[in-house]
């Protein structure tokens, strides 16, 4: 069996997150693109994948609707990947896993990438789940309800 790559010693919260929870090459995919990457060679230096499992993971995103080509915005006749909307909504995803590596990940004092607000320069809020009303709310105060399927709907 191949052996796994492991992101524990990366210096990107989302990437240790993602080593620790979920598909990371997706997710790192994801992240790159809302840093401005958006050509096939700008992902692979970045992330150091092969260029199979790169050209795998972007057909799956287009399939799933995260991602499309566009025309390159230099004019040239190259592709560019970009996100949809449906990908721009996984920002919070995005930034919920890299809360949470900064938290979780990290020794004190290890380096490590922040994400900042462009127009203040500080650092963002640590995201918090509210309840319809406004307050905070953690696990202990919330329950999945199973729904069935909807009278009517095939």
């Amino acid at each position: 069996m191949v052996a796994r790559t492991r992101f524990d010693a990366d210096p990107c919260p989302v990437a240790r997150s993602v080593d620790a929870i979920g598909d990371w090459w997706s997710l790192l995919i994801v992240r790159d693109a809302f840093d401005g990457s958006r050509r096939f060679g700008e992902f692979q230096r970045s992330l150091g994948v092969a260029k199979n499992i790169l050209t795998t993971r972007l057909r799956v995103l287009e399939q799933a609707g995260v991602m499309r080509t566009a025309p390159a915005s230099d004019g040239s006749s190259y592709r560019e990947y970009v996100l949809t909307e449906k990908g721009r909504a996984l920002f919070p995803v995005i930034v919920a896993l890299r809360q949470w590596g900064e938290s979780h990940c990290f020794e004190p004092g290890e380096a490590h990438s922040r994400l900042l607000d462009r127009r203040t320069g500080g650092p963002l809020s640590p995201l918090e789940i509210r309840a319809g009303d406004g307050r905070p709310v953690g696990p202990d105060e919330t329950v999945v309800e199973k729904l069935g399927t909807v009278e009517g709907a095939d």
